[in-house]
């Protein structure tokens, strides 16, 4: 009798167990079982759309809209460097040798203007992609002040501009109040940044230095059309 208590004592246990057993298999949930769990979360600015199945950009632009400042840089900056490295492929994969190539970035701009600062670091930043990837740009609405750098910064040849896009080009403005000397040394530094921005602009369209400084010492804001931004080489092309 003492015997048969402990058979059945053991059966209930192994029962429990296996009861146990399936619960646990239960809790688990399914994406556990897909292995999602503990996927790192990748976080990409809100320019970028996005494929939530691949966890990557499925649309290669950047959107500059508003006014150019270090928040807006920053999202345009961190967006031309993750761009650049997800259309990092190789030329054969079969030969690694051979190096890599990468699917080009579009940039759309339509902004009043903004930071010089800024708008250098951007332009910095273009540059430094453009050595091995392409950047398209199109301009849109309006595009100003600072914005007119970065519209002309793109490519050569792959420079959009809207039919109605409105393009205006100014001197660089600040402000200053204190000491006599304090003074002198802000307005030292407004002429390098303008004489920088002169240079840049020079660099990346069809004007001159001489015209450029006949356009900026109007001290008016200067407006142009697409077909005119176009003969200034502003921009390649207009949509």
């Amino acid at each position: 009798m003492g015997d048969k208590k402990k058979s059945k004592d053991s059966s209930e246990e192994v029962e429990t167990q296996e009861t146990e057993t399936v619960e646990e298999e239960v809790e688990t949930s399914p994406e556990e079982e897909e292995g999602d769990v503990g996927r790192p979360i990748i976080i990409m600015p809100p320019m970028m759309g996005m494929d939530a199945a691949a966890s990557k950009p499925e649309v290669r632009v950047i959107g500059l809209i508003g006014d150019v400042e270090e928040e807006k840089a920053g999202e345009v900056i961190y967006g031309f460097l993750a761009l650049k490295e997800t259309g990092k492929k190789l030329v054969d994969p079969e030969d690694p040798e051979k190096g890599f190539s990468y699917e080009p970035i579009k940039l759309i701009c339509s902004t009043y203007g903004g930071s010089a600062s800024d708008m250098f670091a951007i332009y910095d930043m273009m540059r430094t992609v453009k050595e091995d990837c392409d950047i398209e740009t199109l301009g849109i609405g309006k595009v100003m002040s600072a914005g007119v750098l970065l519209l002309a910064a793109g490519t050569k040849g792959k420079r959009k501009i809207g039919k109605h896009c409105r393009v205006m080009l100014h001197a660089v403005s600040g402000g200053a109040v204190g000491a006599l000397h304090s003074m002198e040394n802000e307005m030292d530094e407004i002429r390098w940044i303008q004489e920088q921005y002169i240079n840049a602009l020079a660099k990346e369209t069809d004007l001159s230095k001489k015209m450029l400084k006949k356009i900026l010492d109007k001290k008016v804001n200067t407006y142009l059309d697409a077909e005119q931004a176009v003969e200034y080489g502003i921009a390649d092309e207009i949509v």
